[in-house]
């Protein structure tokens, strides 16, 4: 070899030195500025050490079950410890098989991604993959996919550094989207296997794993022999890593692919319209609560453990006893002349013409131009679509016009049933309406108000014993004359008089108008309030008559007083809320207060019995054949607009409210739409189910607690001996609805 070529030759080694090592500090350089966050955002040591991401806030009931979920990813955490060998396994054997030897970045998988340009899997770690999930990309363009590469890899080797291996598949385990809106292993166990993580068996945890490639792709409830042929190979993965012998995997693969798909959605799963109402009133509960680092706590993403006093079982039956009711009652409703043949609208088009031009459909037709005639002309022409029905799926495609299917809508019967330990005012079922994926106007809170009726006069009634009226005292039937009204007459005046217990027990209006002229209009009003009826209360003679919106969760506070013997309870709902780590935020006990003497309250518990024995609610017996002592009371508004009842026996009470949201659309007649017939069948159904189901310690044979000495007027009226009319008691309401207020003034 020649000088001059030996010189080129040193030269040409010089230079591949030069470059290579010019490469090495510029990777090096490249490196540190993505470390100093020059590149782009980079995560600190703080954030490193103490990785945080959205958690979904559980709800739970009595029992501890979990009935709900808030959440902007539906994700939680699991211990490493609450997770089954099996799923780590599967993971490992799958995503990154020499995950505890690396340290961060396995170098050997990403020569291997590179020389073989990806065909046996990429080069990315469980670590990589961590990092991706903690801090999303937030650029995927080609151009900057390298950056973004060593970016992840720095991250991945400062987790490596600030966790242990453990904590890193346990957070990525919880960090992982599994499609389906479902973040994180215990979501995903819950989701799709109703079990927590730690029972999983080896093939469930492969068909979790396998979804990690393509949670769409792979998800089991969406394309099941897709998911059943991925779950296969993660089984062959994990024998070929010695996780499992050939022989059981050859035995897990012959297994079908059996799920139990449980996914908990803003509609699906019980109590949907508690659930919403306590959403509500957590975020108002936290408002002003304030984290470590200052911030506030928030219901979607910060892990809250929400403990209710909603019992399952009863909230169950509370929803199958609304079902069963109002899905029988609603064909009678249609079938109503007048609904039938749709001339019902024509005594209310301009409500209907209101709820024309507030529809979604009017404003898109607005928004591209059209006048409001082209506009009705187009909502007057059938198209296809899905509207609500009482059948199994409770939906229906149909082909109808925009404009009847909001009639149609409109015309649906709606609900609210609430029921409570009276004593400690746990609430133990809510339904606020029929089916909360169509309608999720609740019907049992506090802001929702509807008039009342005659389920306002055992207040009443209280109010007269408490000052000195006895239940076996005489009261006038006879119409009434007030400082505005003369002869006011509400009804029940043919009867003559009649003793407190008969008037109740039949709800005479006429005897609560006379009772409210002696107690005094002002009085009752005051004694409302102190009863926990916040709504807005009109000092007026009809005051008696149950002329007041109130709600059925106000209602349910003031008749508290009568199976406790005098103590009013507020009703409660949430008992405690914990962050995610189990510190307790807030925690809630029964607010209580006497407001009557054990005397008027058990007076008041005679009389209201009657009303189930002998009087307006007398069917509970004879058609619905519920023994034991009942008390409670019915309730039928202005034109059956509002059918209530309120009932309790010696353990629990419950209150019903049956309706349209539109107080225009009603039954026709009483014998439908009283509060005994429209109402007080929920009541009943869920009675029924509730004695049945003995494990709830709830017995027709408990009795109300008589209290000592208690010696007057306490021997309850033959029901032979009274006389109520023509009507068989029990079957009609005895007139008890206010005089009718005409149609525009609703």
């Amino acid at each position: 070899m020649s000088v001059k070529e030996k010189s080129f030759k040193q030269r040409v080694i010089k230079a591949l030195w030069v470059i290579f090592l010019s490469g090495i500090g510029l990777f090096l350089l490249l490196i540190l500025l993505i470390n100093l966050g020059w590149l782009g955002y980079m995560p600190s040591m703080k954030e490193l050490e103490n990785p945080k991401s959205a958690l979904a806030s559980d709800l739970y009931a009595t029992d501890g079950e979990l009935i709900g979920r808030y959440y902007v990813q539906d994700r939680s955490a699991s211990e490493f410890e609450e997770i089954s060998p099996n799923v780590f396994n599967a993971l490992i054997a799958t995503e990154d098989s020499r995950f505890y030897e690396h340290s961060g970045v396995d170098g050997r998988a990403v020569l291997r991604a590179v020389l073989l340009l990806g065909k046996e899997g990429g080069g990315s770690t469980i670590t990589q993959q961590l990092a991706k999930n903690l801090f999303p990309r937030e650029n995927n363009s080609k151009f900057m996919m390298p950056i973004i590469k060593l970016k992840e890899w720095v991250m991945a080797v400062k987790l490596e550094k600030q966790l242990t291996k453990n904590e890193i598949i346990t957070l990525y385990l919880n960090t992982v989207p599994f499609g389906s809106n479902v973040y994180g292993i215990r979501n995903a166990s819950l989701t799709f296997f109703n079990k927590p993580p730690d029972k999983l068996k080896v093939e469930e945890a492969a068909v979790l794993i396998g979804m990690l490639k393509a949670s769409t792709a792979y998800n089991p409830k969406r394309n099941p022999d897709k998911s059943l042929r991925r779950r296969n190979t993660v089984i062959d993965q994990m024998a070929k890593y010695g996780y499992l012998t050939v022989k059981e995997a050859h035995e897990l693969k012959k297994k079908p692919l059996v799920l139990n798909y449980h996914k908990l959605t803003h509609h699906d799963g019980i109590a949907p319209y508690f659930r919403q109402v306590v959403e509500q009133d957590v975020k108002e509960m936290l408002k002003d609560l304030r984290k470590a680092d200052g911030s506030k706590y928030n219901i979607y993403k910060d892990g809250l453990k929400i403990y209710t006093t909603i019992d399952v079982r009863m909230q169950q039956y509370a929803e199958a006893a609304v079902e069963q009711h109002i899905s029988e009652m609603q064909q009678l409703f249609l079938d109503q002349r007048k609904y039938k043949d749709g001339s019902i609208w024509n005594d209310y088009q301009k409500y209907l013409d209101m709820a024309i031009k507030s529809s979604s459909r009017y404003e898109v037709l607005k928004d591209e131009g059209k006048s409001h005639e082209q506009i009705i002309g187009e909502m007057r022409k059938p198209v296809k679509m899905t509207v609500f029905a009482w059948n199994k799926e409770r939906e229906k495609d149909t082909l109808m016009s925009p404009i009847d299917s909001i009639k149609y809508m409109k015309m649906m019967l709606q609900a609210g049933f609430m029921a409570m330990d009276p004593f400690t005012g746990e609430v133990k079922a809510w339904v606020g309406g029929i089916n909360h994926t169509w309608f999720q106007y609740d019907h049992v809170n506090i802001n929702t108000r509807r008039q009342v009726g005659s389920t306002i006069k055992p207040l009443l009634y209280c109010l007269a014993v408490d000052n000195g009226y006895s239940p076996c005292g005489i009261v006038s039937t006879a119409p009434q004359s007030f400082p505005t009204i003369a002869n006011y007459d509400a009804g029940g005046s043919e009867k003559g008089p009649m003793t407190m217990k008969q008037a109740l027990a039949g709800s005479i209006n006429n005897a609560a108008l006379y009772l409210i002229k002696q107690v005094g209009i002002n009085s009752f009003a005051d004694f409302l309030e102190k009863c926990g009826v916040e709504a807005h209360i009109d000092k007026v003679p009809s005051l008696a008559l149950g002329v007041p919106d109130v709600s059925l969760y106000e209602m349910m506070r003031a008749y508290s007083m009568f199976p406790t013997g005098g103590t009013n309870v507020m009703p409660l709902y949430i008992t405690k809320i914990e962050d995610k780590d189990g510190n307790v935020l807030k925690s809630f006990v029964p607010t209580q207060k006497e407001l009557i003497n054990k005397y008027t309250a058990f007076k008041m518990v005679r009389m209201m019995q009657g009303v189930a024995d002998f009087g307006t609610a007398k069917r509970l017996r004879y058609r619905y054949n519920l023994q034991g002592e009942i008390a409670g009371k019915t309730g039928t508004t202005n034109n059956q607009a509002d059918a209530w009842f309120i009932g309790y026996t010696p353990q629990i009470m419950a209150g019903s409210w049956v309706g349209c949201d539109d107080r225009y659309l009603r039954f026709g007649s009483e014998r439908l739409g009283q509060g005994a017939a429209a109402a007080l069948p929920i009541w009943a159904y869920f009675m029924q189910r509730v004695y049945a189901d003995k494990s709830l310690g709830i017995s027709p044979e408990a009795k109300f607690e008589e209290p000592e000495n208690y010696n007057e007027c306490d021997v309850m009226i033959d029901p032979s001996s009274v006389n109520y009319g023509s009507q068989p008691a029990g079957d009609l309401e005895f007139s008890e609805h206010a005089p009718a207020v005409p149609d525009s003034e609703w």
